[in-house]
């Protein structure tokens, strides 16, 4: 299904972390490393799409991610002719997508490769938020440069989570609490 410009319709997913790392697939069989995406089958809406993309190609369910936010509008980026099928040229020009930013709310433990019956990806890491603007494809790199900017005002705040930290704040703040623990200093 295209649209009348040649561009099909298509979402794209930024999977976060809790320490705001994005999953980074590997392609099956190749050397290229993206995000998940995939087509909007006629009839869906982008959140569907991005639902069924995301089990078939990570093997996440709805109750495994909170959607954190989405991209206002379509990100178009055409695709090279070496890249396009000889019958499609002419035709198909390349992606237009809404992109998601999802927090998982489960172990990482419950990403699973081979969820569906053809496989997008054959490995995977976590990468920090930006990385993947130096490693994508070049034709797809200002696509994704457009989604994390727009998506990264939205990304969750982290918590500092030290206890030493939380330790001199409290010591701190019972000092102030307590005249005997904090003397005055001598006129």
């Amino acid at each position: 299904m295209l649209d009348r410009d040649g561009f099909r319709p298509n979402v794209g997913i930024i999977l976060l972390n809790q320490k705001n790392q994005v999953f980074w697939g590997k392609r099956i069989r190749t050397h290229s490393w993206q995000f998940p995406q995939g087509g909007i089958d006629r009839g869906e809406t982008p959140e569907q799409a991005m639902y069924r993309e995301l089990q078939e190609e990570v093997g996440l369910l709805a109750e495994h991610v909170r959607i954190v936010a989405r991209t206002r509008d379509w990100l178009r980026y055409e695709v090279p002719d070496r890249y396009i099928r000889k019958d499609a040229r002419g035709h198909y020009k390349g992606q237009k997508q809404i992109w998601f930013l999802l927090q998982l709310v489960v172990p990482d433990h419950a990403l699973n490769l081979r969820a569906s019956t053809h496989p997008e990806f054959d490995a995977w890491r976590w990468n920090d938020y930006w990385v993947p603007l130096e490693a994508v494809v070049e034709f797809k790199r200002g696509v994704y440069e457009l989604a994390l900017t727009e998506l990264s005002r939205y990304l969750p705040r982290q918590e500092v989570r030290n206890r030493y930290l939380r330790q001199g704040i409290r010591q701190a703040i019972d000092g102030l609490d307590n005249p005997a623990q904090n003397p005055s200093p001598p006129a």
